[in-house]
């Protein structure tokens, strides 16, 4: 994994969504049976929220201490959030009976975290990064082009970077604050669209 994020940064959001739902599909997985076996009787949505409180929770504790990190703290916010973001969406498709390891799982998570617009857009990356032979030419450009999708979760905040480091030398605990209820917003969100997409329609 290490060595094809090396050698193919431009696929890194791929990359690390295959690697998410490798990884944390089993777990989630568990999770949702565990919870089925405890309480037969809990409702799809019970569990959603379940796992919703508990991830936006850990997103405003992650950007708190994401912050916390001085110069790195956008990289240290990017990992947290990334990590946070993927077991979220994984244990509410668990929640409502999809398969949080199915490979179908690494496209939709690409589009809930709006690293891609569609999953026409998700899929023909995925199909790339699969079939990535040798090191592509240009790796610094694709480097840069890597960093910006990986931060798409985090655009809406980038900005807002500049005004954290100036307002936390007037304000002490301005940027904890800020990135503590930004990541935690974000992951609510987040939630909301994968609930959209994994609760079953009316039939």
């Amino acid at each position: 994994m290490v060595a094809r994020l090396r050698d193919h940064p431009g696929f890194a959001p791929e990359l690390l969504a295959l690697e998410a739902v490798r990884t944390l599909g089993p777990g989630a997985a568990e999770w949702a049976r565990r919870l089925r076996d405890r309480y037969p009787d809990a409702p799809a949505d019970g569990l959603a929220r379940l796992a919703t409180r508990q991830y936006v929770r850990a997103a405003g504790v992650g950007g708190a201490a994401a912050a916390l990190a001085g110069l790195f703290a956008p990289l240290a916010e990017l990992v947290s959030v990334l990590w946070t973001q993927s077991n979220l969406v994984l244990r509410l498709a668990a929640a409502y009976g999809r398969d949080p390891s199915h490979p179908d799982r690494v496209e939709e998570l690409l589009v809930l975290t709006q690293v891609h617009p569609d999953a026409a857009s998700a899929r023909a990356a995925l199909a790339g990064a699969r079939e990535a032979g040798d090191p592509a030419e240009g790796t610094w450009r694709r480097a840069a082009e890597a960093a910006w999708r990986l931060a798409a979760p985090l655009t809406a905040q980038a900005g807002g970077w500049v005004a954290l480091r100036l307002a936390s030398r007037l304000v002490p605990g301005a940027a904890v604050v800020a990135a503590t209820l930004g990541d935690a917003a974000a992951a609510d969100r987040l939630a909301a669209r994968a609930v959209a997409a994994y609760r079953p329609g009316p039939r």
